[in-house]
C-alpha cells in the first residue's frame, strides 16, 4: 500500500472542513429546498468529487486516481439506500422540510466520523489478517441478496425508529428547531432528535456494507476515506431529488444489489484473479445505468401521468 504525503490529507481535509461550511451556511433557513436547487447542488456535488479525483490523478498517480474513481462510484451508487431510509424516517415522524436540513447535516456530519473508523479499523485488519477480505466478501454477498429481494423505495417503517420511539420518552409533535423539549417538569425528545439518532444508527449499518464495498478497489486509507466523504457530502440535495422521483426507481434496487454482488466477489477472488479497478468503474456504471435506464422506460402510468 503506497504511503500518502502529509500535505494531500492537509489539503483534504481543508477541503472538507470548507466544504461543510458552504453546506451549513447555503441552506439555512430553508434556502435550496427547490427540486431544481437540489438538481443543481447534486450536479455541483457530483463535479467537485470529479475534480478530487483529477486531483489525485495528477498528484498521486493515475492508479490511485482510477482507484478512486472506482470507490466513489460505488461509495456514490450505495448511498442511495442511505437516502430511501432518510425518506421513510422523515415521513413517519412527519418532519417538515424546513427542519430537515439541519437533521441531514448533522447525520452526514456524524457519518463522516464512524466511517472514518470503520475505514482505518477495517484497513488495520485487512493488513494484519488476509482472510477479512473472505469476511468482508461474504458480508458483502449476503447484504446483496438482502437489497435484491427488499426494494428500500416500499419501506414504510424505520425498524430503528420504532425500537426507539418504544423507549424514549418522545413528543406528539416537531417543536421548531428544538432536539429535547420540556413540558411539565419532564424533558422529551421531540421527533428532530430521534430522525438523527435513526439517521446515525442506520448509517452505521449501511456503512457495514459499503466500506467493504470500497475495499474491493483499494486498501489505501486516503482513497477509502477521501471517496467516502466526497460521496456522501451530497447526500442532502440528493435526498431532495430522489424524494420527488422516488416512484420512478422501482428497479434501482437490483442495480445496487449487483455493485453489491460484484464488489463482494471481487474481494473473494482477488488472490486469484484481479480485475483493475477501471474495469471496475465500467462495469459499476453499466450496472447502476442499466437499473435506472429500466427503471425510467418502465414508470407506472400514475408517475408519467
Amino acid at each position: 500500500m503506497q504511503s500518502t504525503p502529509s500535505w494531500a490529507w492537509i489539503v483534504f481535509w481543508a477541503l472538507l472542513l470548507a466544504l461543510l461550511v458552504v453546506d451549513l451556511l447555503a441552506h439555512r433557513g430553508g434556502r435550496g429546498q427547490s427540486r431544481r436547487a437540489a438538481v443543481l447542488w447534486s450536479l455541483a456535488w457530483v463535479g467537485l468529487g470529479l475534480a478530487f479525483c483529477g486531483f489525485v490523478w495528477v498528484t498521486l498517480g493515475s492508479e490511485r486516481g482510477h482507484e478512486y474513481l472506482a470507490a466513489w462510484l460505488i461509495e456514490k451508487s450505495l448511498s442511495l439506500d442511505n437516502v430511501f431510509v432518510f425518506l421513510v424516517i422523515f415521513r413517519s415522524l412527519n418532519v417538515p422540510s424546513r427542519y430537515q436540513h439541519e437533521v441531514l447535516f448533522l447525520g452526514i456530519f456524524g457519518a463522516l466520523v464512524f466511517r472514518a473508523l470503520f475505514i482505518f479499523v477495517g484497513a488495520a485488519a485487512l493488513q494484519r489478517w488476509g482472510w477479512v477480505s473472505y469476511v468482508f466478501g461474504a458480508i458483502l454477498l449476503i447484504t446483496a441478496w438482502r437489497v435484491f429481494r427488499e426494494d428500500p423505495s416500499k419501506q414504510q417503517d424505520n425498524r430503528v425508529v420504532q425500537w426507539l420511539s418504544r423507549r424514549l420518552p418522545v413528543s406528539d409533535q416537531v417543536e421548531g428547531p428544538h432536539f429535547v423539549v420540556k413540558h411539565g417538569g419532564r424533558r422529551l425528545v421531540t421527533p428532530l432528535l430521534l430522525a438523527l439518532i435513526g439517521l446515525e444508527v442506520t448509517d452505521i449499518l449501511f456503512a457495514v456494507d459499503s466500506v467493504p464495498a470500497a475495499f474491493s478497489v483499494t486498501t489505501d486509507t486516503f482513497i477509502l476515506y477521501s471517496s467516502n466523504a466526497f460521496a456522501i457530502l451530497g447526500l442532502r440535495a440528493l435526498y431532495l431529488v430522489i424524494a420527488g422521483a422516488v416512484g420512478q426507481l422501482r428497479y434501482l434496487h437490483y442495480g445496487l444489489a449487483g455493485v453489491l454482488a460484484f464488489a463482494g466477489v471481487k474481494m473473494v477472488v482477488e488472490e486469484w484473479v484481479h480485475i483493475p479497478p477501471l474495469l471496475s468503474v465500467a462495469i459499476i456504471l453499466v450496472v447502476i445505468g442499466t437499473a435506472v435506464g429500466a427503471s425510467l422506460a418502465h414508470r407506472p402510468r400514475e408517475v408519467e401521468a
